[in-house]
């Protein structure tokens, strides 16, 4: 597969292609494949190491290029994206059923200028092995991961600190959510946004 150009042009490529990519987030590094195919996604997992039965986030990188969502979570996500959040919301139609996530969507809008320019989705999780540290630098990133990826993009070191996962689930029926897992996002940021 051809890998030449600017790394968002190189990444949109190889997603498209079937392969798998690393690639530097505004958090960490992550592990990447396009969300529609079944054998870029199992790759995936077979690298990570990571339970088939375990749901995966889909990461754009413009608020634009989010799929539909209520108003009040629209609002929402304007508001807080791009930026070190997964946003964990209704997904009734199961519109990437490979994500493994059923009725719930984890969505991730990054602030990543090196990649501002891609344009698809992505299939994507943290680049070490499952159980592992989170990955700061690309020399973190296992060799084993690094060696199987179709694409390496060195974005340098990375701050280190994961998304703070958000549950917007409930969100657009009545205004509740809660933090999943702490990190980049404090409850400061997330509260003048989202209401208490």
């Amino acid at each position: 597969m051809e890998l030449d150009g600017p790394p968002s042009a190189r990444l949109e490529r190889c997603i498209a292609g079937g392969g798998v990519a690393v690639f530097p987030a505004d958090t960490v590094y992550g592990l990447a494949c396009d969300p529609h195919s079944a054998s870029a996604v199992e790759r995936l997992y077979a690298l990570k190491g990571r339970a088939a039965d375990k749901p995966a986030a889909i990461m754009v990188f413009s608020v634009a290029a989010l799929p539909p969502l209520g108003p009040r979570t629209t609002r929402a996500a304007q508001a807080l994206l791009p930026g070190a959040l997964t946003l964990l919301v209704e997904d009734p139609e199961q519109r990437f059923p490979l994500a493994g996530g059923g009725t719930t969507l984890g969505l991730r809008v990054p602030d990543v200028p090196l990649l501002a320019n891609v344009s698809v989705p992505l299939l994507q999780t943290s680049a070490n092995l499952a159980g592992g540290a989170d990955s700061r630098r690309l020399a973190d990133v296992p060799a084993a991961i690094r060696d199987g990826a179709d694409l390496v993009i060195d974005g340098g070191e990375l701050p280190g600190m994961p998304s703070t996962v958000v549950d917007l689930t409930r969100y657009e029926h009545d205004g509740v959510w809660r933090v999943v897992r702490e990190g980049a996002v404090g409850s400061a940021t997330l509260s003048a946004a989202l209401g208490h």
